[in-house]
């Protein structure tokens, strides 16, 4: 603490420790833990309750001397029966008093919520959630997009905050009315704002059947250091692999379709193709090719198509980008597919880092 004398003032009296202690209660806010929990396929568990209209994620108010990471545990523990381990945070949400619409009487003066990841829960997990006798009626795992019609706008924009934080494994951010302060590329394109696609039956290694109609072929396409180009779209937020239909010269050749998205959708020139295997639709005769290919050099982006703006190119790790495509998250067969394809290329594996815009204009 330090004082000041303002000019033809005399020393200005250093207030006592009441005095201060008084002040800064003044300007006191409520704390909170809130914490995202994922299944195996990318949805967040949200919970029902009893005392309001909107979904709110796990948590709720810090008590007094308690630290927030063992609040989160508590929480967690008390509402789905679930012991839980909260060490690692993704978001500090500060909520302004006239942030979450409080009733006047609450005398809401603001509030910092902390936001912990507490993991991907795997079937046998969920399956141990008991709810208490009241205020919890029921749990669901929803897409990211579903997030904004079933919380409060507030809560809404703070759970995908702190999951798109997640996934762009940058560390903690700071939020102000759940808003980062630093917005990443994942952020200012308000990526998962859109459904993403459903994975159209489970991964198949090797060429796909002689029956099937191949329909598309995607690409896993690689940076030197292990990253995969990923394609977001500016207009929806929506993520996808560089992938087209064959054209008729090239049935039978899906690299040729790979060296062709590669050029006409991320102005990429790839080398050395390698089919990794199929997805089959269940519903049709159709299958999806999966390739990888080293990229060797990246140029400016072409223009988009005459309906919408460009795609923006960002690198990734094959765990980030199964976790921005589909849903269904990173399939556990498809990736280890994907990682055989990078080590025949003789490509390293991809360390943990934040997802990296490229720019338009590139050489």
């Amino acid at each position: 603490m330090t004082t000041t004398t303002p000019p033809g003032d005399g020393p200005r009296r250093k207030p006592s420790d009441e005095e201060y202690g008084a002040l800064r209660a003044r300007a006191a806010l409520w704390s909170g833990a809130s914490v995202l929990i994922t299944d195996q396929l990318g949805q967040v568990l949200i919970q029902h309750v009893d005392y309001r209209d909107t979904c709110l994620l796990p948590g709720g108010a810090v008590d007094a001397g308690e630290s927030p990471a063992h609040a989160a545990a508590r929480e967690v523990a008390e509402e789905l029966g679930i012991t839980t381990v909260t060490d690692r945070g993704l978001a500090v949400d500060w909520v302004s008093p006239d942030g979450f619409g409080a009733r006047p009487a609450l005398r809401f003066p603001g509030e910092i919520v902390h936001v912990f990841d507490g993991g991907t829960w795997d079937a046998d997990r969920i399956a141990e959630v008991r709810l208490p006798a009241d205020e919890i009626t029921g749990i669901e795992f929803v897409e990211p997009a579903r997030l904004p019609d079933l919380l409060a706008p507030s809560d809404a924009r703070r759970a995908v905050s702190a999951l798109r934080a997640r996934i762009n494994a940058a560390g903690t951010v700071l939020l102000e009315n759940g808003l980062p302060l630093a917005p990443t590329v994942l952020d200012r394109l308000a990526v998962l704002r859109t459904a993403r696609a459903g994975q159209p039956s489970r991964w198949h290694d090797g060429p796909a059947p002689h029956d099937r109609t191949v329909t598309r072929v995607q690409g896993w396409l690689f940076a030197p250091d292990g990253r995969v180009l990923v394609l977001l779209d500016p207009g929806t937020g929506a993520a996808r692999l560089p992938c087209e239909p064959p054209a008729a010269e090239e049935r039978g050749d899906p690299a040729a379709t790979l060296v062709r998205a590669a050029g006409s959708q991320a102005a990429a020139r790839t080398v050395t193709p390698l089919l990794l295997g199929h997805l089959t639709d269940p519903r049709t005769h159709h299958t999806h090719l999966s390739c990888a290919a080293a990229f060797t050099d990246i140029t400016s982006a072409a223009p988009g198509a005459a309906e919408g703006p460009r795609s923006t190119r960002v690198l990734a790790t094959p765990e980030q980008a199964a976790q921005l495509i589909g849903r269904g998250g990173p399939d556990p067969a498809r990736l280890a597919a994907v990682h055989r394809g990078r080590r025949r290329l003789g490509i390293p594996r991809a360390v943990q880092q934040p997802v990296t815009e490229l720019p338009h204009h590139t050489g």
